[in-house]
């Protein structure tokens, strides 16, 4: 067992983590055992109170690969950038005998979320606020408690604005010794320049269907045939690929979804489909959140010693106030990630017809759906598939950029129909 388990078709970047890893140990010792050095505190120092620049440059550079303060992990959606950023900053707080033992109580801790010295913001909202970005900030600046690293992880780093990301600037350029800071995104042009160039970028891949159902059936239990069906279905992603796999209802709902679209006949049959897409992405969207809301909502009745009261006091309606508003922005996410999810699928459906069309021999991603996207590939030509393709692609971008959903997927569904 390891923190590397999860980081499954990423053998290259697991090296480059590892290898980081080891650096940031013995560059942490050098720091702890240098001439001067008291156990515990920051940098290794020379007696004078300064730090010992030589020793660490020769700890940091022992295994051939020096450890950095900033770095920037990318890949496509569903490739695991979260569980490599959170498995690196194991890595970087394991005491066990080797990096990232997975074993000792620090891994576990961070594996767990509950390491004092690793700060996570996954954002539940469609941005990152100024205000989170500034708190985060203020953490960088505080000393381990326990372990030998501040780690600072961003998991969506992409949904910072362009000034919120500058603040973060002068943090990531100048951060105290022991601070780590690692941002996880879909591409390195998602974030500035001015911050890219400042991270060291460790760029993830699609892994193989065969590695994501192995991770399937050892993780979560999965059948494996089951597994490697819904690992081929969501086209390698993580997330999709765990959904199908155990949500017992998700393939009758992607098999109703791939399928209306060939059997619109009208305008009006494109806005009913619209609607039920939408209203399905709402239900499963509040099903996913009500039971965390009410939680939510008790725990902070309880707080203000007023469980049981249905009454707020006016004094105290304004942090009932924030609670409800963070949970419509929460609620709100989790919408607009159900409708990309079928965007993702529907993707997937009009890639099939496309290679059908074009004589490719790729294996099909929709297995199960082999005579309807045979149809769709013989009563349509390869130039209006590549327009679906593309009008799927900009109802992702709209409903990312804050559209009203029920435009938005009326828009697509209307040009998804079949014409003439």
């Amino acid at each position: 067992m390891s923190v590397w388990d999860d980081v499954v078709g990423q053998e290259r970047v697991v090296e480059t983590f590892q290898t980081a890893a080891r650096s940031a140990r013995a560059l942490a010792e050098a720091r702890e055992t240098g001439p001067g050095a008291v156990v515990g505190v920051t940098g290794a120092t020379d007696g004078t109170g300064a730090v010992d620049a030589g020793a660490e440059s020769r700890a940091a550079h022992d295994d051939g690969s020096a450890m950095t303060h900033a770095w920037l992990v990318t890949g496509p959606p569903g490739s695991g950038r979260s569980n490599a950023a959170r498995a690196f900053a194991a890595a970087l707080e394991c005491t066990g005998p080797v990096p990232g033992c997975g074993e000792c109580k620090a891994c576990r801790d961070v594996m767990k979320g509950t390491h004092p010295d690793v700060v996570r913001l996954a954002t539940e909202r469609l941005i990152i606020t100024m205000d989170e970005v500034k708190e985060l900030i203020g953490e960088a600046q505080r000393r381990p408690w326990t372990g030998r690293w501040r780690v600072i992880l961003i998991e969506d780093a992409d949904r910072m604005a362009e000034r919120t990301t500058n603040v973060l600037l002068k943090s990531i350029e100048e951060p105290p010794p022991q601070t780590v800071w690692v941002l996880c995104t879909p591409s390195a042009d998602d974030v500035l320049p001015t911050i890219r160039s400042r991270c060291r970028l460790v760029t993830l891949r699609i892994p193989s269907a065969d590695a994501v159902a192995e991770l399937l059936v050892r993780r979560d239990g999965a059948e494996p045939e089951l597994a490697a069906r819904a690992a081929r279905a969501s086209q390698s992603h993580i997330g999709l690929a765990r959904h199908l796999a155990t949500d017992p209802g998700a393939w009758e709902r992607r098999r109703r979804l791939l399928l209306a679209p060939v059997s619109l006949r009208s305008v009006g049959d494109a806005v009913l489909a619209a609607a039920e897409l939408v209203d399905n992405a709402e239900a499963e969207a509040k099903d996913a959140t009500t039971e965390r809301d009410a939680r939510e909502r008790a725990e902070l009745m309880r707080a203000l010693g007023m469980e049981g009261e249905t009454k707020v006091p006016p004094a105290l309606r304004a942090q009932v106030r924030q609670l409800e508003e963070d949970q419509k922005r929460r609620a709100k996410r989790a919408r607009t990630d159900v409708l990309d999810r079928a965007m993702i699928d529907l993707l997937s459906f009009y890639r099939d017809v496309l290679a059908t069309q074009m004589g490719s021999d790729v294996d099909r991603v929709n297995v199960d759906l082999g005579d309807a996207v045979d149809q769709a590939a013989r009563s349509t030509r390869p130039d209006q598939s590549l327009a679906r393709i593309a009008a799927i692609e900009e109802c992702r971008v709209r409903l990312r950029s804050n559209a009203a959903p029920l435009l938005a997927v009326e828009s697509l569904m209307v040009q998804l129909r079949p014409q003439a």
